[in-house]
């Protein structure tokens, strides 16, 4: 009655269509569970600090150690 390669062709056909909706039902899903996750952190909490204060002091490190190693790149003892 069908052609066996049509029955595979539909049936590999129709399995696609199922994995690529499941994928993007997945996909929708994440999404919308990081926009709640975005949501939720509303800014910097009390016990983790800002994060610009922690930025200046890192840099101002980095600078401390430049000074130090164009110091010892001329020859200068600190």
């Amino acid at each position: 009655m069908f052609e066996p390669t049509i029955v595979v062709a539909a049936a590999s056909l129709i399995g696609l269509v199922i994995v690529a909706g499941a994928l993007l039902r997945a996909w929708h899903d994440w999404m919308e569970y990081k926009r709640r996750e975005l949501e939720r952190e509303d800014g910097p909490r009390e016990d983790e600090g800002s994060a610009m204060g922690a930025a200046r002091i890192e840099l101002a490190d980095l600078r401390e150690r430049i000074k130090k190693l164009e110091a010892i790149a001329s020859g200068v003892d600190l």
